[in-house]
């Protein structure tokens, strides 16, 4: 059995966890599998989103703890290098990355969903980072965590283990949108979309620079970088339709199309 789904409809790509049996946890297997799949859609560029969704009660329970439990230190090694080319994977790809979460996402589940560059979740989702409770602090999970929350949320969450609902996650950042449990399809179709519509050209190019200007520290250090790839941008075949098509009161067509 696949423990990765993937379907297309349009520009939107929809990847679903299926493995229920052990609550989608991100065992080594279902890492390599997805790193796979999101590298491969990356390289065909047939859609501009992806969404990661789950089947069952669970999104994801982060990593399999039996593939940790005994192991030795260069097994364990292993299983957290293959995550971290699965978090650059997500981060790397030109398209634009949906968490759509339906229940509980904890430890590396939170991860994925931190990692991810938008999410969106039903009301009924809840959040945690549960390391406390069996002696192993969710070390790597506290980097895309602490990275969208505040701070202080962020070390509650950590040093706590206890789970946060949706609207909590919301409010503090991990999350854009928090919807009723039986709209979600809906509604993250809907986000989706409002991403979608868009080139593919000109949302890699926007992530891409997001992402790198964040890292720098000085706010005109930042803006100069920004400034040189924007100035750059204009040049582009998509900026030269879009901005024709602004000024001639007409719908723009993009060369992804």
């Amino acid at each position: 059995m696949s423990l990765i789904l993937y379907e297309e409809n349009g520009k939107i790509g929809t990847v679903t966890l299926n493995n229920d049996k052990e609550r989608n946890a991100l065992s080594l297997k279902l890492i390599r599998e997805l790193d796979g799949l999101l590298k491969r859609i990356a390289e065909e560029r047939k859609v501009n989103v992806i969404i990661i969704q789950a089947l069952g009660k669970v999104f994801s329970s982060g990593h399999n703890l039996r593939e940790i439990d005994g192991a030795p230190e260069e097994e364990v090694q292993q299983i957290f290098n293959e995550c971290q080319v699965l978090m650059k994977t997500i981060r790397e790809i030109p398209q634009v990355v949906i968490a759509k979460v339906h229940a509980i996402a904890t430890a590396a589940g939170a991860q994925l969903v931190a990692a991810a560059d938008l999410a969106i979740a039903s009301e009924q989702a809840k959040f945690a980072t549960p390391g406390p409770f069996i002696g192993l602090f969710c070390h790597t999970p506290a980097v895309f965590v602490s990275r969208n929350l505040d701070r202080k949320k962020a070390a509650e969450l950590l040093f706590t283990g206890d789970f946060i609902s949706a609207e909590e996650a919301k409010i503090h950042g991990l999350i854009n949108r928090v919807v009723p449990h039986e709209k979600l399809d809906e509604e993250t179709l809907k986000f989706a979309n409002s991403v979608a519509r868009h080139s593919l050209y000109v949302l890699e190019a926007g992530k891409k620079q997001l992402y790198r200007q964040l890292e720098i520290n000085n706010d005109f250090e930042a803006l100069s970088y920004s400034t040189e790839i924007m100035v750059k941008n204009s040049q582009k075949p998509d900026a030269v339709e879009g901005i024709r098509a602004f000024l001639e009161k007409r719908q723009p067509v993009w060369s992804d199309r």
